[in-house]
């Protein structure tokens, strides 16, 4: 149950009698209608009598003690809309004797009270508007229609308010507050409002509005239980947003733990059979020394030895660090310009094509490529892609059987010795959660994940069967994650 379903059950227990007990000695709700009696007119401004009709049995909609009354609105109270000097603008005042104008902008967000104005305006415009006081309600009439307010200003109303008056006689001032803040009081509103686009409320169907009506000691004690009442309210709203907020992040944060224990090496055991990483890298550069020697790929500057410091977690004892361009070789796409590109048009891919969750073939653009550029640029399967700009570091894996080439602001990752490329799709994402990427970054307002900073970055290395079991059971994990939405 939402608060706010919680607050209407609340409210409907009320105005159906069954929050507090009936006590004889207080009453009825009979005796109380008839000391009433209405004037036709609101602060000396005429009120047109409304045509109220007889309270059927179909419009009792719900049961009541004895000692209550079913009502119509208009029987006990006057109901009157506002209206307004026209043009506005004329009327408009920042003299000491305006009048208060009260606005729908007055009010505050689940506000109770509207207890001052913006605006105010001449007096005389006070006789082509309507006048109310403190303590009247207010109605809105359109948009969010239905909605009260109790004046603590006197002031005019324009024509978007309908002002229900002179009820101290019959209604406590929070019993009225509340039951007209009920659903089964919005419900009939909804039932009477017209309009196609924008609903509205006007007087005569307010007034022909069916409400239980209890005698006026019981109202007061139905308020103070009520209030009794709403600080738990709260509390509960806090504790339920708390709880949607907890759901509504819950998949992602949970997204984020599993990739981090994938990239830590404690998401599936180490098996000694599986050998290890220092194996593994010693293979892949011995293939590395071969493609030199074969001037396939050219030899790389050492780089620097990564230092406990540079370290962001703890791995594995069978698993290495390593700089990105000691297991994998990396280049960025094709510079493309329209005015010096030469050659035959072929598709390429850009970083708007590629999204954590897959690579779209959808708006690919084409190019100029030279016959050498071609198997320059051109993608394999297993590649990985990493967006140099925009939302540095999205990365996926390119599995499609089509012809592709790429631009500059892809990096294009292939790795050695069959090393699984959706494991450090997967670790580059998490990466990016944990702010490693933007470490790596160059860029104070516009970050790039330029070529040797890519080259550079630090990265766990875990047996090749364990890459592979690790995305097995990460995948197996994240689609059961996609399924938890509360």
């Amino acid at each position: 149950m939402t608060p706010q379903e919680l607050k209407n059950s609340i409210l409907q227990l009320a105005i159906q009698g069954k929050l507090v007990e009936q006590r004889p000695e207080e009453g009825t709700a009979e005796e109380l209608m008839a000391q009433i009696t209405l004037g036709d007119n609101v602060d000396g401004q005429r009120v047109k009598q409304k045509m109220i009709a007889q309270i059927t049995e179909d419009e009792k909609v719900f049961e009541i003690p004895e000692n209550w009354a079913w009502v119509k609105l208009g029987k006990v109270c006057v109901i009157a809309r506002g209206g307004s000097p026209r043009p506005i603008k004329e009327y408009i005042t920042t003299a000491e004797d305006g009048v208060n104008w009260i606005k729908i902008g007055d009010t505050e967000k689940n506000g109770k009270y509207i207890s001052s104005t913006a605006e105010k305006i001449k007096p005389s415009g006070v006789s082509k508007s309507r006048m109310v006081h403190v303590g009247d309600f207010l109605l809105t009439n359109s948009m969010s229609f239905g909605r009260p307010y109790i004046l603590k200003v006197d002031g005019c109303i324009h024509d978007g308010w309908l002002v229900i008056s002179q009820i101290n006689k019959i209604f406590d001032q929070d019993y009225l507050y509340w039951m007209l803040s009920s659903n089964y009081a919005y419900m009939q509103f909804c039932g009477k409002a017209s309009g196609a686009v924008v609903k509205n409320l006007n007087s005569d169907k307010v007034a022909n509005s069916v409400f239980p009506l209890p005698p006026l000691a019981e109202q007061k004690r139905i308020v103070a239980k009520i209030e009794e009442l709403l600080p738990y309210i709260d509390r509960y709203e806090q504790a339920w947003s708390k709880l949607e907020q907890f759901n509504s992040r819950f998949p992602e944060d949970m997204k984020k733990s599993l990739l981090q224990y994938a990239i830590q090496g404690k998401l599936v055991e180490q098996r000694p059979e599986e050998g290890t990483a220092e194996e593994l890298f010693a293979q892949i550069q011995q293939e590395k020394q071969r493609l030199i020697a074969q001037k396939k790929i050219k030899k790389e500057k050492p780089l620097p030895e990564i230092t406990e410091d540079e370290k962001p977690f703890d791995i594995p004892e069978s698993w290495k660090w390593v700089h990105l361009n000691y297991i994998a070789s990396s280049s960025l796409g094709k510079t493309l310009d329209k005015a010096k590109n030469t050659g035959d048009l072929q598709p390429y891919l850009c970083s708007i094509n590629v999204y954590w969750n897959g690579i779209s073939l959808e708006k690919v653009k084409e190019a100029r490529f030279e016959e050498n550029e071609l198997s320059k640029y051109l993608l394999q399967k297993g590649d990985l892609l990493i967006c140099e700009g925009g939302d540095v570091g999205r990365s996926s894996v390119w599995e499609h059987d089509v012809t592709m080439y790429y631009q500059n602001a892809l990096h294009r990752v292939r790795f050695y010795q069959n090393i699984n490329p959706y494991f450090y799709k997967y670790l580059i994402e998490c990466y990016k959660g944990i702010g490693i990427i933007d470490r790596f970054s160059k860029g104070v307002t516009i970050k790039h994940l330029v070529q040797n900073s890519l080259n550079a970055m630090w990265l766990p290395l875990p047996p090749l069967a364990e890459q592979k079991r690790i995305v097995e059971k990460l995948e197996q994990l994240l689609q059961l994650c996609e399924k938890l939405i509360f």
